[in-house]
């Protein structure tokens, strides 16, 4: 049986430098048809660190919330050559991974994972600024390694975790979010990671693309930079959310963030999305998966 969830959240992810993100938006909504709505951060921005506090205020509560992270949980896993073919002592699952990473950037604050990254003998896999590792393209992946999920032909054209240069990086972003993730300790159970629990917050990894898109925004330009055209996805078909009175510009996270609670309530009791055919056992302890592709 499908569980049935009271509450929906999206929290749009950043992997830039400092203590405050403006690239970070907490967007939650409740069961039915109410408009979603931004969380207020205990600051005038987000940080890493408050969202934390945030989840692990949700996890304290046993709150019946279902949350879904912008931001990649794992890495390409081989099995012959794990995660960082190369690299001696990496662990060969995913909590492993997410404590070897928070170990590793200890020093760094604010969450920061640059001194994972900085090791020479994990740059060598990734393209960091000017500087290509060699061992960052792979004979499928020229452009850096890609997980399964993000080959899956609704994924549009996703970038490698292992590239670094350029607006569309993840890597830095999911780096500091596992760190997260190593942080709440079990606390929240993360999807196909840990199963489902029959009751209190699950997180589950999703697009803000795949909902902008369900939402009837064009591939390639799936941002919403106005309150018009977020409630015009909003209101679409298959979102059915009642749209947020205003007008004038809005930035694209917390556009991101709204339209993700909202569609992720809509498609949470899809039976199909929990079982996806790609999804092995193997995959759902090493890269997980990305909720919303079947």
């Amino acid at each position: 049986m499908i569980r049935r969830f009271s509450r929906f959240a999206c929290i749009d992810w950043s992997g830039a430098q400092g203590r405050w993100q403006r690239g970070i938006a907490v967007a939650q909504c409740a069961a039915g048809d109410a408009a979603p709505e931004l969380v207020v951060p205990p600051g005038r921005h987000w940080s890493r660190a408050a969202v934390l506090d945030w989840l692990l205020d949700q996890a304290a509560a046993d709150a019946d919330l279902l949350v879904g992270i912008d931001f990649s949980p794992s890495l390409p896993f081989d099995p012959l050559d794990g995660y960082l073919p190369g690299v001696a002592d990496v662990p060969r699952d995913a909590a492993g991974l997410w404590r070897a990473v928070d170990t590793a950037c200890i020093a760094d604050p604010h969450l920061a994972a640059t001194s994972f990254v900085r090791r020479p003998d994990v740059a060598r896999l990734f393209r960091i600024g000017a500087a290509t590792g060699d061992r960052f393209a792979h004979p499928v992946d020229r452009n850096g390694r890609l997980r399964v999920a993000e080959r899956h032909p609704d994924c549009g054209r996703p970038s490698s975790v292992f590239n670094l240069v350029g607006a569309a990086q993840v890597g830095l972003s999911s780096l500091t979010g596992m760190r997260v993730l190593h942080r709440l300790g079990g606390r929240i159970p993360v999807w196909p990671f840990d199963p489902a629990p029959a009751a209190g917050p699950l997180i589950v990894e999703v697009y803000t693309s795949i909902a902008a898109i369900a939402a009837g925004r064009p591939r390639g330009a799936t941002k919403m930079r106005s309150i018009e055209a977020r409630d015009r996805a909003l209101a679409a078909p298959g979102i059915a959310s009642v749209p947020i009175d205003g007008h004038g510009p809005i930035d694209d996270h917390r556009s991101d963030a709204l339209l993700t609670a909202a569609w992720l309530r809509r498609v949470a009791g899809r039976a199909a999305l929990w079982s996806p055919a790609a999804l092995t056992r193997t995959l759902a302890a090493t890269e997980g998966w990305t909720f919303g592709l079947s």
